[in-house]
């Protein structure tokens, strides 16, 4: 049962920027104060890695190293959004990426406490 939506994927080149956003996809789905929102990403034939994560009650952010200093994740309380601004974008960050719910948000970087995800929006970056 997908239950977060993602867009904003997109073909660019090395140095271009794409803006995700991920919602819930239904009226019911709830995200809650404890809960952490986040980006995950899966290259082909790599893991699924942590990109990004936003803590809702405190708006705490944690970044992969390879993506800080040019990924910006940000959240909307007001419509249960959850924002990647990707900057500076390389090769390397080519792959699928995820938004998904944590629902303790003291185990933010592990992908198996996820409890809900999104369907994935491609992002392909060619130099």
């Amino acid at each position: 049962q997908v239950q977060l939506v993602e867009s904003g994927g997109d073909s660019v080149q090395t140095g271009d920027s794409l803006t995700l956003v991920c919602t819930p996809s239904e009226r019911t789905f709830v995200i809650y104060a404890n809960d952490i929102m986040a980006w995950f990403r899966q290259a082909p034939g790599k893991e699924r890695e942590f990109v990004a994560g936003v803590t809702w009650r405190n708006n705490k952010k944690y970044y992969a190293d390879s993506v800080k200093g040019r990924f910006t994740i940000s959240r909307d309380a007001a419509r249960d959004a959850v924002i990647l601004q990707m900057n500076s974008l390389k090769p390397e960050d080519t792959a699928v990426y995820y938004c998904a719910r944590n629902p303790d948000s003291y185990s933010r970087y592990d992908a198996s406490k996820y409890n809900a995800w999104g369907q994935g929006t491609q992002v392909t970056v060619s130099s």
